[in-house]
């Protein structure tokens, strides 16, 4: 009688999971995202705002994100190149790479970020005229109206290493740094943790004002995979729809409050 009534149900769970469908975990995969290390969007160890929404918006379709990190901008370089990845993550809207395309999944809040205590204003691009300015590799092709501002500075550098802005801002050599306020405060974290120690010929304790002259920055996932993308899709929708995306940046633009304050996506 006992092994009947197993077999009963036996039969009737199969019936249950062909009517549910599948199992999301009988297709679980380990998903290889090749990834720009810009802390604290991306850390060396996998961990920060944009891993997180990568990771559990995989983790919700039964996957589990394995990160690839290196030098920004050398992302999209190996991924075009062929690299052994299923995805790169961080791919502005309009740049053709290989592979399927992603929602938008993330946005960075790039601005102006200057010392206090040299009483400058930057409301827009024009404020920076005759100034020293640096940002990060490629800012020209993502930050509207900046290549076209390039000729009324008085120096203008482009360096893929974001610790060198931050140094250069503290050490006066630049008057501002055009990037996202959350990694540029993360570098300054940094920064202020290495003075502990002593051997820095500048103080990074200085006050600094950041300022979001830009619209929010979209950015989108490359897969190889088109059926994986729309379950990425899929799963990220319903990680907006659950509130975790904007617990998960709530959480980090809180870490860094007091350099962004209420400026970072403030027109979410």
């Amino acid at each position: 009688m006992a092994s009947r009534v197993g077999r009963a149900f036996g039969i009737l769970g199969a019936a249950l999971l062909t009517v549910a469908g599948p199992v999301p975990l009988a297709s679980a995969r380990s998903v290889t995202v090749l990834a720009p290390e810009l802390p604290p969007m991306v850390a060396m160890d996998g961990t920060g705002r944009e891993a997180s929404i990568i990771g559990e918006a995989l983790a919700l379709c039964g996957h589990k994100a394995e990160f690839k990190i290196v030098p920004f901008g050398r992302h999209w370089i190996d991924y075009r190149d062929g690299a052994a990845v299923d995805a790169v993550a961080t791919v502005p809207v309009d740049m053709p790479l290989p592979g399927s395309r992603s929602a938008p999944y993330i946005r960075y809040q790039n601005g102006a970020s200057v010392l206090k205590a040299g009483g400058l204003a930057v409301a827009s691009l024009a404020d920076l005229a005759g100034k020293r300015v640096i940002t990060f590799s490629g800012a020209p092709d993502v930050l509207p109206g900046l290549r076209e501002a390039i000729p009324s500075f008085a120096d203008f550098r482009e360096r893929a290493d974001q610790m060198v802005h931050s140094n250069l801002l503290f050490a006066g050599r630049v008057d501002a740094v055009l990037a996202d306020g959350l990694i540029f405060a993360e570098y300054n974290r940094q920064l202020q943790e290495k003075a502990r120690n002593g051997g820095l010929p500048f103080d990074p304790q200085q006050g600094v004002v950041f300022t979001a002259i830009f619209p929010p920055t979209p950015y989108t996932m490359m897969f190889r995979d088109a059926a994986l993308r729309v379950e990425f899709d899929r799963c990220y929708a319903d990680l907006v729809g659950n509130g975790r995306v904007d617990a998960i940046n709530r959480d980090f633009v809180s870490r860094y409050y007091s350099t962004v304050g209420d400026r970072y996506l403030s027109n979410r």
